[in-house]
């Protein structure tokens, strides 16, 4: 079993060989020899790259979520989750390379595309409660991936941007942003919809059941067979 100090180990290693190579050429045995830990070390901690990955995303998520501003409350929804997704943006800068690495390795292979995909829609719904924003079921998986893809588009920006004010980066968001809150004007109108429709349909059937029930009882003035009694 690995510890969780032999766990931070290759993990940090495989960051470090990830900024200087393409993530295809980073292999399980070249991390395990890198960070000088045997192969079952190496399997006891991680079973595949994309396990890697995976705990670099939730590293990131728990430095969004432990650096949350407690002022952030009184702000409108949009407001604050700008402002998660921009301390998500600085929680990545240090591993720049990196995010690099992984972007280019997911537009060549769409497999490891869709992957990545499902890391990034949890991690978004993380971003999403930061932000206050109150979303579950269905609903929480569907914003969930217009976030992961909004924000793709905002980290593409941000990879090719070298002004440390990030002024294209802080329009990108904004730009999604937009995009976004008409997204969820126009899914909460088909959700309402929806709500209504399901409410028809159950008294629909309700209603169906309830005549049936009716159609099935004998007439009140009929006898035991149901036919009319005979009179006295």
């Amino acid at each position: 079993m690995a510890t969780a100090k032999t766990r931070q180990k290759i993990l940090q290693t495989f960051l470090d060989l990830l900024s200087e190579h393409p993530y295809k050429d980073v292999s399980l045995p070249m991390i395990a020899e890198t960070a000088k830990v045997k192969l079952s070390e190496m399997r006891s901690a991680y079973a595949s790259k994309l396990q890697l990955v995976a705990a670099f995303t939730e590293k990131i998520d728990t430095t969004v979520l432990d650096g949350l501003d407690a002022d952030m409350g009184d702000q409108p929804p949009r407001d604050r989750l700008f402002d998660v997704l921009m301390t998500r943006i600085d929680a990545l800068a240090p591993h720049k390379e990196v995010v690099r690495a992984l972007h280019d390795a997911a537009r060549h292979d769409p497999g490891l595309a869709l992957d990545f995909n499902r890391l990034a829609v949890r991690s978004q719904k993380w971003m999403l409660i930061a932000a206050g924003i109150d979303v579950s079921g269905v609903k929480a998986t569907i914003v969930g991936q217009a976030l992961a893809v909004a924000f793709a588009r905002v980290v593409d920006v941000w990879l090719d941007e070298a002004d440390e004010g990030m002024p294209r980066t802080m329009a990108r968001l904004d730009k999604e942003l937009d995009k976004g809150s008409s997204f969820m004007k126009r899914l909460n109108g088909v959700e309402s919809l929806a709500k209504g429709l399901r409410s028809f349909l159950r008294k629909a059937s309700s209603g169906g059941k309830r005549r049936q029930r009716r159609e099935g009882e004998p007439d009140q003035d009929a006898g035991v067979d149901g036919e009319a009694p005979a009179s006295a």
